[in-house]
């Protein structure tokens, strides 16, 4: 019923920037709480980053803090993910996940609804 749509990767130098979207058609947008995940080569899903459904608690895996910053437009039903200073080891497959009110959570089973990817490499 929910469809989540990423886009935004590509091949970007070490030291670039890259913001991905995520994007849905559903109008209750405003409720629910999104986040990142990525997923290298050979490597488990993991956390990257998450935002409260009211916008008003966000989280950052330390990996990324302090380089990454998520976001959330409700008037256009899209989530952001603004990465800075990218680094060779934040080459993977990046994918949105979304669930319906609650905190932020590190765990991908919580989120119901998923994207179906969007592939960032970063050259050095």
């Amino acid at each position: 019923q929910v469809q989540l749509v990423e886009s935004g990767g590509g091949l970007v130098q070490a030291g670039g920037s890259l913001r991905l979207s995520c994007t849905t058609s559903q109008r209750t947008f405003s409720m629910y709480t999104m986040a990142w995940f990525r997923q290298a080569p050979g490597k488990e899903r993991a956390f990257v980053a998450g935002i409260g459904w009211n916008g008003r608690g966000t989280d950052y895996s330390d990996s990324v803090k302090g380089r990454f910053t998520i976001s959330k437009d409700n008037a256009k039903s899209t989530a952001y993910l603004q990465m800075n200073s990218l680094k060779p080891e934040d080459t993977a497959d990046y994918y949105c996940a979304a669930k319906i009110w609650g905190d932020v959570s590190r765990s991908h089973g919580t989120y119901s609804h998923w994207g179906q990817g969007t592939q960032v490499t970063v050259s050095s």
